[in-house]
């Protein structure tokens, strides 16, 4: 009997929910299009106004999902073993892999070295970062040019000597989240 009644009152409560009127549920429906689009913009501004503080400070990685070389050949990888780091006049560019162990340890090169030239370039139109620095390191010096999106989305080319170049698409992350496994310094 207990049972029925319970049974009795789940589908009247469910018979209840279904009639109810259509405005309690559509508040957030009145918003147009272009209110939407407003919102969107204003938070895209704001955020834009904040990335230009955090690269100001110079403490973030950019964590690889993507490395891509001079003929745009992709891959996907680890993004805790593929990253390049800024804190402060310092900077480190990593790349590895799960699948063996390389110079640093973590299947791959690690080159750590000192930061040289610095140049941040805010882009309002397109709310973009471009961020342009030089790495001096043990292994050698690395040109390394970014341009960075409002919501974290980023890419880096970095460039060396020769013609080669070695792209990192990834996200930007500062903070706590910025953990990353670095492997001994190649050579």
């Amino acid at each position: 009997m207990k049972k029925a009644k319970y049974i009795a009152y789940i589908l009247l409560l469910a018979a209840g929910l279904q009639f109810t009127p259509a405005g309690l549920h559509a508040q957030d429906k009145n918003i147009t299009r272009k209110e939407m689009k407003k919102i969107r913009e204003a938070r895209l501004q704001a955020d834009f106004r904040v990335l230009d503080t955090l690269l100001k400070q110079r403490d973030f990685v950019l964590k690889a999902y993507y490395l891509q070389n001079r003929y745009g050949d992709r891959i996907t990888v680890t993004p805790l073993l593929n990253f390049i780091k800024v804190e402060g006049e310092s900077g480190v560019l990593q790349t590895g892999s799960t699948m063996g162990l390389g110079l640093n340890g973590v299947g791959g090169v690690t080159a750590e070295g000192q930061i040289g030239k610095w140049q941040l370039r805010p882009d309002e139109k397109r709310l973009i970062y471009t961020l342009q620095f030089s790495l001096l390191t043990n292994i050698g010096h690395y040109d390394v040019t970014m341009t960075i999106r409002p919501d974290g989305a980023s890419r880096a080319t970095i460039s060396g000597i020769g013609s080669d170049r070695l792209t990192w698409e990834g996200q930007l992350e500062v903070g706590r989240n910025k953990r990353v496994f670095k492997g001994y310094n190649s050579i």
